[in-house]
């Protein structure tokens, strides 16, 4: 008998509600993975690490820039077999990201650097209002 964790959905959707803490943050990160497995994206493969990088880059900004105490962060991935969409919830909608990414040094930079990492492994990338459920916005990115 097989065991799934809990929230994850089969085939092409997942959705988490977790924590705006740290703790939430690595979560989310390490359910993309499990959840990418269970479709068929194996650990290790070039999009698998580029969507866990992106996830945990998207949820590390949830918790720093986009917490509201007693508020969680909602993670939405999206797989139709040939691309993975990511998408981050925050309830913070009055603080989205700059249009322009400023210029930073990703190898020397402290900080500043997650959505520049972001835009570089996916394909697109962008911020819009949160949907339906809640308040805030969203930070979405295809691979």
């Amino acid at each position: 008998m097989a065991h799934e964790a809990p929230g994850l959905v089969e085939p092409s959707e997942c959705r988490l509600l977790l924590s705006a803490t740290p703790r939430g943050a690595r979560l989310a990160r390490r359910l993309a993975g499990v959840q990418l497995a269970a479709w068929g994206i194996p650990h290790g493969c070039a999009l698998a690490e580029d969507v866990e990088l992106v996830v945990g880059e998207l949820a590390a900004n949830a918790v720093l820039h986009g917490r509201v105490p007693g508020r969680d962060f909602e993670i939405r991935l999206a797989y139709d077999g040939l691309r993975v969409r990511v998408e981050v919830s925050d309830a913070r909608g009055d603080k989205a990201p700059p249009d322009a990414l400023p210029s930073v040094d990703p190898w020397s930079a402290e900080d500043g650097r997650g959505l520049v990492l972001v835009q570089a492994v996916a394909r697109e990338w962008g911020v819009a209002p949160r949907g339906p459920g809640g308040p805030g916005k969203t930070v979405w990115a295809r691979l």
